[in-house]
């Protein structure tokens, strides 16, 4: 049974918006991060729970709420009541394996998105959820894994550089968002690298480490593919514009980070057709190599039938046979054994056989 489906079955029986934490990293602390600015300042601060938080913002002002790693029921209540999050979408900030999509509650936005993590040589692709709840002047960001994958955001926003600090928190939303999909090509570029010199390698050489890394990159295209193409349509509702919590001067951004969705997406279909093309090639490979060791045992064995024909025969316990007792007998079939192993050698090679 695959893991998302044994975390699943902890919550059966239960009623709909249980606080379970579904996902494989309890042990780790929250990090939180809580920064509020403006165009002309910016205030961040790091504490230890949402007990300690100070929800409210000046006019004007965009408040981001940035969690790390968040596990415990306790600190996801506290953050619900202050910000009256209703309690599914609490559940499903819980619940990880979440598939990409945004939900509209009125008051705010629901978005999910997969971030896709470095994986070491050899090791499987990891995409990690990131929960985001826009509002007029807030944004909360949930992220399962432990590392932190909006430094680059955050120095933009510490030094102003860009838009980001003249507009508000659905730009910034935005900013996530292009970040989470930039990352991709940041990985399929690798894939990219890796797969010109796995083809090398399954055209001049297969093995069954070979096939190894194909049926390993096959995964992590898969992963990639159930990742990107929900992800597609989520952008798309935002770059529609249908809530008003998303200003009309962002519908050129999202339409850029829509392209770049769908560029994304082509790729990976292109990678996938390519694996699937170096797994048939691996097995023609190792096809053609087992029939040319098969002709090669096959003229050997093709060879040696008349040469053991003629040394069975001359092995027979007769005591009266053809040139027995013959001064020369040996050295004349040794001289036909020779004579019929070379002509079968040339005909074989005038056929093209060999």
């Amino acid at each position: 049974m695959p893991k998302s489906f044994r975390r699943m079955t902890r919550k059966v029986g239960m009623p709909p918006g249980s606080l379970v934490y579904t996902g494989e990293k309890g042990h780790l602390p929250a990090k939180i991060t809580i920064t509020r600015y403006n165009e002309q300042a910016i205030v961040e601060s790091q504490v230890d729970s949402f007990a300690e938080c100070q929800m409210a913002s000046a006019p004007g002002e965009v408040t981001w709420i940035n969690v790390i790693g968040i596990s415990k029921v306790k600190d996801l209540e506290q953050v619900g009541e202050c910000f009256k999050i209703h309690p599914l979408v609490l559940e499903d900030i819980l619940e990880v394996g979440q598939r990409p999509k945004v939900e509209d509650y009125d008051d705010y936005l629901y978005i999910v998105l997969n971030s896709i993590q470095p994986a070491a040589d050899g090791e499987k692709l990891v995409a990690e959820e990131i929960s985001l709840v826009l509002g007029p002047h807030y944004l909360l960001s949930f992220y399962s894994g432990a590392d932190d994958i909006y430094s680059s955001i955050r120095e933009r926003l510490l030094q102003a550089k860009g838009r980001i600090r003249k507009f508000g928190a659905d730009y910034l939303a935005y900013s996530l968002i292009d970040l989470v999909v930039d990352n991709y090509f940041v990985e399929l570029e690798k894939f990219g690298e890796q797969m010109e010199s796995l083809e090398d390698a399954v055209v001049a050489q297969p093995s069954p480490q070979t096939l190894r890394h194909v049926h390993r990159f096959k995964n992590d295209m898969i992963i990639l593919r159930k990742s990107l193409w929900p992800l597609r349509e989520v952008i798309a509702r935002l770059e529609r514009r249908e809530s008003p919590l998303i200003s009309e001067n962002l519908g050129n951004y999202f339409r850029d980070v829509y392209d770049h969705t769908i560029i994304a997406i082509d790729t990976v279909e292109t990678y996938r057709d390519i694996l699937s093309g170096m797994l048939d090639i691996y097995l023609s490979s190792m096809s053609n190599r087992l029939n040319e060791i098969m002709k090669v045992l096959t003229i050997i064995a093709t060879i040696f039938m008349p040469l053991t024909f003629i040394t069975s025969l001359y092995g027979m316990n007769f005591k009266h046979m053809p040139e027995l007792q013959w001064e020369y007998g040996y050295f004349v079939v040794i001289g036909v054994v020779v004579v019929v192993a070379v002509s079968m050698l040339e005909y074989f090679r005038r056929k093209h056989w060999i």
